[in-house]
């Protein structure tokens, strides 16, 4: 990468200030020497976040889509950070703000699996909560946060700062026009390798669930549930929804 960084005299900087403002302000370093010394080094005053995106879109690695960041960078950058954010397959993806129909939807399923999971060991929990899938023979984990899940392994897989880092046994995503292609190729594909059993792919636009049951990191079966369907859970027996229910108002 081209180093832009100019260095100047504090008298240059005093004579042209607008202009080396201006020139930091798109994204590029100024170094100011006193007596021949470097004594000053001005920087864009711009957050993690915005640097990788910016940095993104300049990028010309489009394997997926944009530039690659470490699992290492994707935390210090999260951490540091107040936006939903999830990392998938080397790249950041934000997560914006669902719409009301999407809430709703994701009542009715916790409602639901609250009511089947009780007194039970397994625990449904919705978004936003973090979830480590590392993928069959990857040590780089994918860091998503599904609209629920049901963990049974919660007892043994939270960590001292109280994070899950355990496998769900259920994952479910809500479709939204931003998050479509991610959900039903990329999410499907992290899911399946990482030990999830069941992924339910939920489309509020045409009313209906699909739900992959998943044996050997392979895909073992899928089946449409649509209105007046009463969809049953490939693992957990007995778990049945009315699909009319599920997006009801």
């Amino acid at each position: 990468m081209t180093d832009t960084t100019k260095v100047i005299t504090a008298t240059e900087f005093k004579t042209n200030l607008g202009k080396y403002i201006d020139y930091v302000m798109e994204d590029n370093e100024v170094v100011i020497t006193k007596n021949g010394t470097k004594a000053v080094r001005l920087t864009p005053y711009i957050t993690q976040i915005e640097r990788y995106f910016t940095v993104k879109e300049k990028a010309l690695d489009y394997q997926y889509g944009g530039k690659k960041v470490s699992y290492e960078e994707f935390m210090e950058i999260y951490e540091n950070s107040e936006l939903r954010m999830e990392y998938i397959n080397g790249e950041i993806v934000l997560l914006g703000s669902p719409d009301t129909f999407h809430q709703n939807i994701a009542g009715n399923l916790h409602v639901q699996l609250r009511e089947y999971l009780k007194n039970k060991k397994c625990k449904v929990f919705f978004a936003p909560f973090d979830v480590h899938f590392f993928k069959k023979d990857l040590n780089t984990p994918d860091v998503m946060q599904p609209d629920l899940l049901i963990a049974c392994d919660v007892d043994e897989a939270v960590n001292e700062k109280g994070r899950y880092m355990g496998t769900p046994t259920l994952c479910i995503e809500i479709l939204s026009k931003s998050t479509r292609s991610k959900d039903m190729v990329d999410k499907l594909n992290t899911f399946m390798l990482s030990g999830v059993r069941e992924f339910w792919l939920v489309d509020p636009d045409k009313h209906f669930v699909l739900v992959y049951g998943f044996d050997n990191f392979e895909v073992d079966e899928y089946t449409t549930y649509k209105s007046g369907d009463v969809l049953e859970s490939y693992f957990f027996k007995g778990l049945q929804i009315m699909v009319d229910e599920i997006f009801s108002l």
